[in-house]
């Protein structure tokens, strides 16, 4: 089963990702082969990006592949690991199940407004934002279910 949620989510990042490619194409091939730049391609190459983006973070990227700054995890010990784990992922977790609410809301009244040339629906271009805060509240759940259980606590240095 997670398997195949992995490779849905992978499958609709591609999705996405194409699809921008191809916009960009478009908008090259109109702007400087035709001389017409088509107004609705840059419209669409900002949604896609938007959505490639928060898609990616919120469910194709794991924690250990996002940049880190990490001198001071890899010169604590365990039990300092463990701790900083906690309060990080309480802290981030926390602040993004505090955000989502309100979050929901504001994407829920934008689906009143739509984008300037496709008409799409705000509540369209920012869904992403929404699944991005509640992707990060179960992924924090989940480290600080692992960091409780000693799980995750390894060095990030590159061996030598």
């Amino acid at each position: 089963m997670r398997r195949w949620v992995k490779a849905c989510a992978d499958a609709i990042g591609a999705t996405l990702f194409a699809a921008l490619f191809l916009v960009f194409l478009v908008q090259i091939a109109a702007r400087f082969a035709f001389n017409r730049p088509l107004p609705w391609t840059d419209e669409a190459a900002v949604v896609l990006y938007l959505w490639v983006i928060l898609w990616a973070c919120a469910f194709i990227v794991r924690e250990h592949e996002h940049v880190a700054f990490d001198l001071v995890w890899n010169a604590a010990g365990a039990r300092t690991r463990r701790a900083m784990r906690i309060v990080g992922h309480l802290m981030l977790g926390g602040l993004a199940a505090w955000a989502l609410p309100g979050t929901w809301d504001y994407v829920r009244f934008m689906a009143r407004e739509g984008t300037p040339v496709l008409g799409l629906p705000f509540m369209v271009v920012f869904l992403p934002f929404v699944a991005l805060l509640g992707s990060i509240v179960v992924r924090s759940a989940w480290a600080v279910r692992q960091a409780l259980r000693g799980k995750g606590l390894e060095d990030t240095a590159l061996p030598s």
